[in-house]
């Protein structure tokens, strides 16, 4: 199990928790920087890099457009500066060695460059904190050094209004690198003991279970150069592989001990949580590549002439390690992993960096992987490349940020700078053909060899297209600039379709509307028309239609529809405005759902279901997703009054993925006492997988009990998580029909884990507080496991004697500065913090 965890709420309601992060000038205390071990001249560099030899004639010719948004994300002075981020629906969140910052995707600062702790981590910290976006589960994953590796994990979207559940395992020491898979959280690290790859258990961190268990693995047959970075692969969107095959990949470079031949090795992991001595990892699977050079300066840290004059400073290559983030995706026919490393090209005395890049493959989840397509990547004008991501978008396209300066035989100044390439899913294997673009140009050398090796490439949920990359460079100091861009043929798109016309409000009902318009233009093609009502965002189509529902009676409405093309061009506005009928008496609608503003007054049955934007909704955006079979596997409808029918209808519409032969879902009707299956329909014989499944149900009064408080239960009955039934557009009428009223607003009951928190924060007392000698700490209520004393960068000052309620903290010896005291009991965490004068 973990260590324990602790719940954090919200930085929205804890301003004054939100302090500025420490840009001092100063090393991160991580051990990145420590010798590499290597046997000098095992692996004499004799000629050019292969494909720098055999370089093909498509290689760099492909335009493309040029970064739609670039800016400066943070300053700082961190020595290196360690930038990464990630992309939600809504929010970019930058992190950086000592803190982190939040944007809109227009490049908006939401929140300030801000310290790690207490905003989300309330028990101290140095260094490395790194950002993922879990996208099917709609939620953010952050890790951070100190007291072993924290990791945290919102309840929400939002980072700025979502809580988090903060885990601490005091096993990770060093050079923490996340990534998620379906079946877990997988962590890597820097270490010399036998765990090198640690798996945490998903689901439970998801809802705050402070039962969430971890388990560690060796890497059998695994050489290193004396520093470790191999990668879990990432899922880079919310396609899920199955449970199982979580895959471990690393570099093996034949200059090192015990490696004859350069090869990528690859393990995968098959974790068993409910019998967690029953998970296994693979043997090593050996995929000898084209020969590379992977050492710089026999193995140490200084590598790289910076351009200009003055003093000569060098920065570090960042050999020996799988660049941040070894990636996944499902694709139609196959998964695909991409990765990097860098490498020397250059065979004559001096130095060039490139990158070495690998797509492997499998024909499925749990399947072999083979190697697909390997190339190296060098710069335009015999700049280094170095220190770069790579991201595969939904239609298999590549996109590769890095870092660029002058090299040995430039004919300029180019100081470290951003670029970006990538290739088409259908270009020559091998090849990056995309010619490279800007970010941005620094404007002077990094002043100490360590350089930024967490930057990284995310893709964009809303539109699996666009790439974001985030890179260290010097522009009047350390800073993180972000650069976005879209790999795509041919010049900018920059012509705006034509506006939509003639907008019209049809079939309108007591609560809803279905709005009809004529098509725009555009020169490539619409990509989708973004509908609002009243100026707020209700949905998007694909078509010139649009349902809207959830509206009230009686009540007037303005809708607007604009159209947008794939490369992000938007149309003026067509508008129309309406009222809706006064609801009730008349045979016709009593509700539809649709869910494209929310819920509608749905309960979410909890773990196993949620509400997703996904193209496997019926119509506009939005579906409700039901999983598994679990208590959480359900949805249930608002009251509905359905009394004074004789006969009502329920219409619906479910999408269904990797339902097995004979699993089924149910369709359920509350009568005021239980409820009863009204339909029951099976895979295989009812419905298919990958395709759209409809239905009516009629009721008739004879038979079922209509009263002021029906109700609609959808169930799934499903073997797994990735067993999944999406349904959408539930239309119930009726013969005599009463408009459904407002959705009640369900209050969230509090978890154990919240509970507990505000438990302990009426429980613990600390005074007085600041204080320059003594702390008193006051204990009402239930006693704790275990009481200990942090520095604000992590550092354990004390155990405290957990059996007495009222105890003296001596802090007189203590520098001046913030401090945290952890309470912890049966796993569940709280933190108070103090301030010696």
């Amino acid at each position: 199990k973990v260590s324990s965890v602790e719940y954090v709420t919200s930085m929205a309601s804890r301003p004054d928790d939100l302090i500025p992060s420490d840009n001092s000038v100063k090393e991160a205390k991580d051990k990145r920087s420590r010798s590499n071990n290597i046997v000098q001249g095992k692996d004499p560099q004799v000629q050019d890099d292969f494909f720098v030899r055999n370089k093909h004639e498509k290689a760099q010719s492909l335009r493309t457009p040029p970064a739609s948004l670039v800016f400066d994300a943070y300053s700082s002075g961190s020595q290196p500066t360690d930038p990464s981020l990630a992309i939600g629906p809504d929010h970019v969140m930058v992190v950086f060695n000592t803190g982190f910052t939040i944007y809109d995707k227009s490049g908006n600062q939401l929140l300030g460059q801000t310290a790690p702790n207490p905003a989300i981590f309330p028990s101290g910290g140095c260094c490395d904190l790194t950002v993922s976006y879990d996208n099917a589960a709609d939620r953010w994953v952050l890790t951070f050094l100190g007291s072993g590796a924290q990791i945290a994990v919102s309840d929400g979207p939002n980072p700025l209004t979502a809580g988090w559940y903060v885990y601490t395992i005091g096993a990770i020491a060093d050079y923490q690198k996340l990534s998620i898979w379906s079946d877990g959280y997988y962590i890597t690290e820097n270490t010399s003991s036998s765990t090198k790859v640690w798996a945490l258990e998903r689901d439970a961190m998801l809802v705050g279970s402070p039962s969430a268990q971890i388990i560690g693995f060796n890497l059998p047959g695994m050489a290193t150069s004396g520093f470790h970075s191999p990668q879990v692969l990432n899922v880079t969107n919310d396609n899920l592989p199955a449970s199982g095959g979580a895959t471990v990949i690393y570099m093996q470079d034949d200059a090192w001990s015990g490696v004859s031949t350069d090869h990528i090795k690859l393990w995968t992991i098959d974790v068993d949580w409910n019998s967690p001595g029953s998970s296994t990892v693979s043997a090593a699977q050996q995929f000898n590549t084209t020969p590379f050079i992977g050492i710089f300066d026999n193995g140490g840290f200084s590598n790289l002439k910076q351009p200009g004059g003055g003093r000569p400073l060098r920065v570090d290559a960042l050999q020996a390690t799988i660049m941040n983030q070894a990636q996944f995706r499902r694709l139609g026919t196959h998964n695909s992993a991409i990765f990097n490393f860098v490498v020397d090209t250059d065979a004559s005395s001096g130095k060039l960096a490139g990158v070495r890049w690998f797509e492997f493959r499998q024909s499925g989840d749990n399947q072999p992987w083979s190697m697909y397509q390997e190339g190296t990547y060098t710069a335009p004008d015999g700049r280094h490349a170095w220190n770069a991501s790579l991201a595969m978008d939904g239609a298999g396209n590549i996109g590769m940020g890095y870092t660029s300066m002058s090299g040995p035989s430039t004919s300029g100044t180019v100081h470290i700078s951003s670029y970006f390439t990538g290739r088409l899913s259908t270009d020559p294997l091998g090849t990056m053909t995309v010619m490279e673009g800007l970010i941005a140009n620094g404007t002077g050398k990094i002043p100490s060899t360590r350089y930024g090796d967490y930057s990284k490439i995310d893709v964009d949920p809303s539109n699996d297209q666009s790439f974001w990359f985030i890179d260290e460079y010097y522009a009047g100091g350390r800073k993180g600039v972000v650069g976005v861009f879209d790999i795509q043929a041919g010049p900018a798109d920059t012509e705006v379709p034509t506006d939509p016309t003639n907008l019209t409000a049809d079939n309108i009902t007591s609560s809803g509307a279905t709005l009809n318009w004529t098509a725009s233009t555009d020169n490539v093609g619409v990509d989708h028309y973004n509908i609002s009502l009243d100026g707020n965002s209700v949905g998007t189509s694909a078509t010139n239609t649009f349902n809207v529902a959830g509206l009230d009676p009686l009540t007037g409405y303005t809708a607007t529809v604009h159209a947008e093309d794939a490369a992000g061009n938007i149309s003026g506005n067509a508008s129309v405005s309406f009222t809706t009928l006064e609801g009730g008496g008349a045979s016709g609608e009593i509700a539809a759902y649709y869910f494209e503003t929310g819920l509608q007054g749905w309960i979410d049955g909890g773990n196993d279901c949620q509400r997703q934007a996904t193209s496997n909704s019926y119509e506009g955006t939005y579906s409700i997703k039901l999983r598994d079979n679990s208590s959480t596997s359900n949805a249930v409808s608002p009251d509905l009054d359905l009394s004074g029918n004789t006969q009502v209808t329920i219409e619906f519409h479910t999408y269904a993925t990797s339902m097995e032969t004979n699993e089924d879902f149910f369709v359920e009707f509350y009568n005021g006492s239980n409820y009863e299956v009204i339909g029951n329909y099976v895979s295989g014989t009812d419905f298919s997988n990958g395709s759209f499944f409809s239905d009516v149900i009629t009721l008739n009064s004879g038979t079922y009990n209509f009263s002021t408080n029906n109700r609609i239960r959808f169930r799934c009955d499903a073997s797994n998580n990735n067993d999944q039934i999406w349904f959408d557009q539930v239309i119930i009428t009726g013969d005599n029909a009463v408009a459904a009223p407002p959705p009640l607003i369900v209050p969230e009951h509090a978890s154990a884990l919240k509970s507990f928190a505000q438990r302990s924060d009426d429980d613990i007392k600390l005074f007085p507080n600041p204080t320059r000698t003594q702390l008193n700490i006051e204990i009402s209520g239930d006693g704790y496991d275990e009481i200990i004393v942090f520095s604000s960068a992590g550092t354990m000052m004390q155990r405290i004697d957990h059996t007495k309620d009222n105890l003296t903290l001596d802090v007189s010896q203590y520098p001046s500065g913030m401090y945290f005291i952890r309470f912890v009991s049966e796993g569940m965490a709280f933190t108070k913090r103090f301030i010696k004068d």
